[in-house]
């Protein structure tokens, strides 16, 4: 348990970006899940849906929620299986 003024102020401040980054993440994985569903259908709807999931990856990674390259990845990722479908 903290001990100092300066210790408890600091778990208080980290349990508000845990939550914070929970509901950032669960929002991310939302919207990779429904883009994800749309490719396993093979519907056309699925290159629209790109720019929310481009956002909610982008704002994750913002926040510091993911890391840079992380972020990439699941952008070049789900764009080419995107992609695969126009083809």
């Amino acid at each position: 348990m903290a001990i100092t003024k300066s210790a408890k102020k600091a778990l208080r401040v980290a349990k508000r970006r845990h939550i914070f980054n929970l509901r950032r993440k669960k929002g991310l994985k939302d919207a990779v899940k429904g883009v994800e569903k749309l490719v396993a259908a093979k519907s056309t709807d699925a290159a629209a849906s790109l720019p929310a999931l481009y956002k909610a990856i982008d704002k994750a990674h913002k926040s510091g929620t993911i890391k840079k390259n992380t972020a990439a990845r699941m952008k070049s990722r789900i764009t080419k299986r995107v992609a695969a479908l126009a083809t």
